[in-house]
């Protein structure tokens, strides 16, 4: 079978387009990173995001409210990390530590979203932007996460 040279996949298969969540995640993810490491203010976060190229094709009310209401529940959505992880979350790589708030976020918040979604977002998120075997990490810890915060939907889901 021939290969694609750019990037060793089969020819003729190219990766899916980003949908305008994943954009709003990755933005989000790239704006907590900073808020994270820096402790910049999340409204000069916001404008330097909203200057990326590509962010229009984001999913912007999502990455708003990723963005701004992980910052404001920071506090909150570490609490219920902590139940799951086996460190300090400040201990945490900032990525993971991102991907994780944004995964506690939309389990907590985004109903319309399904729990298996919304673990599988944070994992993508990680395997693009995290370390080697952070995705698994990621994945471990929402999924206790997840029986947590969306007991009747995780029950549901394993009948």
């Amino acid at each position: 079978m021939a290969e694609d040279k750019k990037t060793n996949k089969p020819a003729g298969k190219r990766a899916a387009p980003k949908s305008a969540r994943r954009r709003a995640r990755e933005a989000a993810l790239q704006g907590l990173y900073q808020w994270l490491l820096a402790g910049e203010d999340a409204g000069a976060i916001d404008a330097h995001m909203r200057e990326q190229d590509g962010f229009n094709k984001a999913d912007q009310a999502h990455y708003e409210a990723l963005l701004h209401g992980c910052v404001i529940e920071a506090a909150d959505l570490d609490a219920v990390l902590s139940a799951h992880v086996d460190r300090k979350t400040t201990e945490l790589s900032p990525i993971e530590h991102a991907v994780l708030m944004i995964g506690a976020y939309e389990l907590k918040h985004c109903i319309d979203i399904p729990y298996k979604v919304a673990i599988n977002e944070a994992v993508e998120l990680a395997k693009s932007f995290g370390g080697t075997d952070g995705h698994k990490y990621v994945n471990g810890v929402l999924d206790r996460a997840a029986a947590d915060l969306r007991p009747a939907e995780v029950k549901a889901a394993k009948r």
